[in-house]
């Protein structure tokens, strides 16, 4: 319901707005029209139900001024310009604007935007009221960067380094780095402010959350950083000397300053800091399941050897589900890094990779080893060089050629691993998880619908939330194929409580 409207006299507009928009019925990607069309109403419904005479709304904009005034001063104006991005807008407006300089119209519409928020608010606080009444406990998210384009950095653009973007550098996993384009603080200038920006963001987001995931956590202590204007990425501070005291201070302040608990996705290439710190604040980090290995074997490691301070987990959501890792990645080499070392080792990359891998059955940037090549004594031959040149090679190799069979092994399954996977393969997975040493567990929509047949047909590669390192509208914008009223009678809840009571996962509902 809406604060202060009688949302039954919207009812005929609202049943049309679900009939032209069903769940799944406009592809697996956010339809931008379903935003419109939603504004669009509820513009109808503020223009007939006008919000000015609440105290309950005066006093929101009033508690919020700090960032609501910013924000509805930038959605005027980004209507006004065509939803350009404000570093395109005249150079009058580029700078900031107060909201006193808006009249009429452009007022009225700002006060829209912020009785929008008010009603998100008023729900979302609903929501969390009856989730505590059942004794569930709500995780949310602090993002770590913010867009370019958005009220935060045009209406306080001291606050970031505008001639910069951010990202992550070359891992493991994602080979050619990431470049996200979001602009990094200034955290002098943030500093200097005793903090108060982040302290804001805490202090509105314990209106809806008792837990909260701190984003990219290493970003606390060094970003990789790139010139807008083009070169190579670093880190920013360089100094690694100062990376410490420098999370040291914004982390104490988080900490200070809210009744949350935060979690730390501590993923990506991690300074040795990041680890002490979170053991000195007592945060939990995160243990993803597929990396969760014994490098010098590669054996998965038992997951009651997690840290018991994290949360366990067996996808993310910059990674792919667990049945799309399963076909797709498991038991392959990322082409970029496989190139990258037949260039560094003066191989040639084309021969080298029609010797080792099955094309048929490399997809997606993946590389899957023939079957002829078990034995990794093979490589230095076909390679055309010594061992003591191919160690990069030989490692790689001894990593990810049987890893299907090594994760099978772990899960406990019987006979030969499939090439697809199933429910019970899903099952396995999710359950060994559950049953971590990990204080928390948290797992990805995805995989728990991959427990029955509710995502057949879907194709599970580009069934993902967040390809890194990419610019894309697929990116953010994952919908589900069944709607929010249908996932409370599916079939696989049955499984999913009987996994988390087999792991002493379920708490009884109050």
């Amino acid at each position: 319901g809406l604060e202060g409207v009688d949302a039954g006299a919207f009812k005929k507009q609202i049943t049309a707005l679900r009939s032209k928009f069903p769940p799944g019925g406009t592809g697996r990607h956010f339809d931008t029209g379903v935003k419109r069309a939603k504004l669009d109403l509820l513009w109808d419904v503020y223009r007939k139900h006008p919000p000015h005479g609440l105290a309950a709304f005066r006093s929101f904009q009033k508690d919020n001024q700090s960032w609501l005034g910013p924000y509805g001063v930038f959605k005027v104006l980004k209507e006004k310009m065509d939803f350009r991005s404000w570093e395109e807008w005249p150079a009058e407006y580029r700078g900031g604007l107060a909201r006193t300089a808006l009249a009429g119209a452009d007022l009225e519409r700002a006060d829209f935007h912020d009785w929008v928020q008010w009603q998100l608010h008023a729900q979302f606080r609903r929501a969390r009221a009856a989730c505590a009444r059942q004794g569930v406990l709500l995780m949310g998210d602090l993002p770590f960067l913010v867009s370019r384009d958005s009220a935060d950095v045009w209406s306080r653009q001291d606050r970031f380094k505008l001639d910069l973007a951010a990202g992550a550098p070359p891992d493991a996993c994602f080979a050619a780095g990431q470049k996200w384009g979001m602009p990094p603080y200034d955290w002098a200038r943030i500093a200097s402010e005793g903090y108060s920006y982040v302290i804001e963001r805490l202090r509105y987001a314990e209106n809806f959350y008792d837990l909260f995931r701190i984003d990219h956590f290493v970003g606390l202590f060094r970003l990789w950083s790139f010139p807008l204007a083009g070169g190579e990425g670093f880190f920013d501070p360089a100094d690694e000397s100062v990376w410490e005291d420098h999370g040291r201070r914004i982390l104490t302040t988080i900490v200070a300053n809210t009744s949350m608990l935060p979690c730390a996705e501590d993923l990506g290439t991690v300074p040795d800091c990041s680890y002490k710190l979170l053991r000195e604040f007592s945060v939990p980090g995160m243990d993803v399941q597929r990396w969760s290995k014994n490098w010098d074997t590669g054996e998965f490691r038992d997951p009651r050897d997690y840290r018991l301070n994290s949360m366990a987990t067996v996808s993310t959501h910059d990674l792919t589900s667990l049945a799309a890792w399963w076909e797709f990645e498991a038991g392959t080499v990322d082409e970029v890094v496989f190139r990258r070392k037949c260039e560094a080792h003066g191989i040639a990359y084309a021969s080298a990779r029609a010797s080792l891998f099955d094309e048929e059955r490399s997809r997606h940037g993946r590389l899957r080893w023939k079957s002829e090549v078990a034995d990794g004594r093979l490589l230095p031959g076909l390679l055309g060089k010594a061992e003591h040149q191919v160690g990069d090679f030989l490692e790689m190799h001894r990593q990810t050629f049987d890893e299907k069979e090594k994760f099978w092994a772990f899960l406990g399954l019987k006979g030969a691993p499939p090439e697809k996977s199933g429910p019970a393969f899903v099952a396995a997975a999710l359950e060994k998880a559950n049953a971590s040493a990990s204080v928390f567990t948290s797992q990805l929509l995805q995989d728990w619908l991959s427990l029955g047949r509710d995502l057949e047909g879907e194709d599970v590669w580009n069934f993902r939330i967040n390809f890194p390192g990419t610019m894309s509208d697929a990116n953010w914008t994952l919908t589900m194929p069944v709607s929010l009223e249908r996932m409370g009678s599916l079939a696989i809840n049955k499984k999913i409580l009987a996994i988390n009571e087999k792991t002493g996962r379920a708490g009884k509902a109050r």
